[in-house]
């Protein structure tokens, strides 16, 4: 512990990176009862805390391994953090990334010298291909978090914020993904201010940190979300899990609701857009706040990037509402009859703001609708579905259905009755030219696809609904192909909205 914190203190980091501000939000400390500070690593040169581990790791090589050059490989933060670190020290640098990589994020990259190798559709190809070339071309790995040199750097953040609160705080709260920002911060933190509580914050389909702290040991995820990508680790470091072990006082999951409206507040509070990631602990300290009822503390979330994708927006946009309980979506069926609808609008929705509708007659006796109802916490939530159930009306809560959420609100039709034996699969399909053929060239001549959505979102993955005709003896062959693609899937055959809207 004492020599991470010699390293913290005597790290380069500040040959690259700012000190960054640590402002106060009053419009999110009157909302939610607590004096919230936002550690803004956002406005660093590559609007990122990664600088920070990147260049203190490379500003420690030897001139020998200087004059190797660097190598890397990230879809993300880490990439440019190195990238601009090699620029900034005339160090040549090569930065392997997938294929998939959003052509921003590429040119960012590019647009400090370094070199640019596509390889693979994901990070872990990318980064066997990584490993591949540095022991080929004797280049030097700079590693995103599992280092001492990188932790350090990372952890310079906590040393700036026991300085700009005087040690003033109750708690702060750090996104996780390897760990690395995380172990910096308590390794510093705890060992100077105990008392102060150090909390991380990971997606709940990204959540390797909590599972291995829950375990005691590391946890290797078997698949990671992907809206949070700049956190999206199957594994964090051997070196972050013993520090965060030792240290974490707590892991925070939240759902992608949760983290869509984290971005709305740190908007609201900055007028700057942060990135999935980059607004994962101001969405876990809101989630700490509403769940434990604190009150009266001094709570620093670190906003830890904002390289967010332009097209992204949209969908941010349509998931706020439900991550701030200000929206709930159901499946109501009404009966087939004049006046159904009316008595439906005029007696239970009545003053409800009705967010959106998507009316399907579903038979001569009965019809289903998809509502999304305005609503000021859970708790008007559940009171509706009851008032439905009083009225006579079945009703689903479709509020945290993924399916649902994604998909289905902007498909509502009915089902066709023409199609036979139809699974139905939700899809991440790589944003490369080429994915949708490949796909096509493993099913397609084999079975017919019955349905078919796709919506752009902005990152590196796309989610789509597949519908397939499967014939009952061919369950062994449908696993087969569809490992054989490599693409991420869940089947949602028996999902609730599927069976009622398409």
């Amino acid at each position: 512990m004492q020599k991470l914190l010699r390293m913290i203190l005597t790290s380069k980091v500040y040959e690259a990176a700012i000190e960054t501000p640590l402002e106060e939000s009053p419009v999110l400390s009157r909302q939610l009862g607590n004096r919230v500070l936002l550690k803004r690593e956002d406005l660093q040169p590559v609007f990122s805390f990664k600088l920070r581990g990147a260049y203190n790791r490379i500003a420690h090589l030897s001139a020998d391994e200087r004059s190797r050059g660097v190598i890397t490989a990230s879809a993300g933060n880490h990439a440019q953090g190195v990238a601009f670190s090699g620029r900034r020290l005339g160090i040549t640098t090569t930065i392997v990334m997938p294929v998939t990589t959003p052509a921003i994020k590429v040119a960012a990259v590019r647009s400090f010298d370094a070199e640019v190798v596509l390889h693979g559709d994901n990070y872990s190809e990318a980064a066997e291909y990584c490993a591949e070339l540095a022991a080929s071309s004797g280049k030097i790995f700079i590693p995103p978090f599992d280092d001492e040199l990188v932790i350090a750097g990372q952890g310079t953040v906590a040393d700036e914020l026991l300085r700009q609160t005087s040690g003033n705080m109750d708690a702060v709260f750090v996104p996780v993904g390897g760990g690395g920002l995380l172990a910096g911060v308590a390794a510093f933190v705890k060992a100077l201010r105990p008392e102060i509580r150090v909390i991380g914050v990971e997606p709940v389909d990204s959540d390797a940190m909590a599972r291995s702290l829950e375990a005691g040991r590391r946890v290797r995820l078997e698949s990671v979300g992907i809206f949070a990508d700049g956190v999206a680790v199957r594994e964090v470091g051997r070196l972050t899990f013993s520090l965060c072990r030792q240290l974490v006082d707590e892991i925070v999951r939240v759902d992608v609701d949760e983290i869509c409206s984290g971005i709305k507040s740190v908007y609201q509070a900055t007028r700057t857009i942060v990135e999935p990631a980059g607004a994962l602990a101001l969405a876990g300290l809101k989630k700490y706040v509403r769940e434990r009822g604190v009150t009266g503390q001094t709570l620093v979330a670190i906003n830890s990037g904002a390289n967010m994708n332009f097209e992204r927006l949209r969908y941010v946009a349509e998931r706020t509402m439900i991550g701030e309980k200000q929206e709930a979506l159901f499946a109501v069926t009404i009966p087939e009859k004049p006046g159904s609808l009316r008595r439906f609008c005029n007696e239970l929705v009545g003053e409800r703001n009705i967010t959106e509708f998507n009316y399907r007659l579903a038979g001569r006796e009965s019809a289903h609708i998809f509502v999304g109802i305005a609503i000021s916490g859970a708790e008007q939530r559940y009171a509706f579905m009851e008032e439905l159930a009083r009225a006579g009306f079945n009703s689903i809560d479709l509020t945290d259905d993924e399916l649902a959420k994604t998909h289905v609100r902007y498909m509502v039709g009915g089902r066709s009755s023409g199609v036979a034996n139809e699974r139905l699969f939700r899809f991440w399909f790589p944003e490369r030219p080429g994915a949708l053929a490949r796909f096509l060239g493993a099913v397609g001549a084999d079975w017919n696809i019955s349905l078919f959505h796709y919506r752009m979102q902005g990152g590196d993955f796309g989610r789509v609904l597949v519908g397939l005709e499967i014939p009952g003896d061919s369950e062994e062959e449908l696993v087969k192909v569809l490992g054989g693609i490599g693409y991420r899937y869940v089947e949602e055959t028996k999902n609730q909205a599927y069976r009622l809207f398409l």
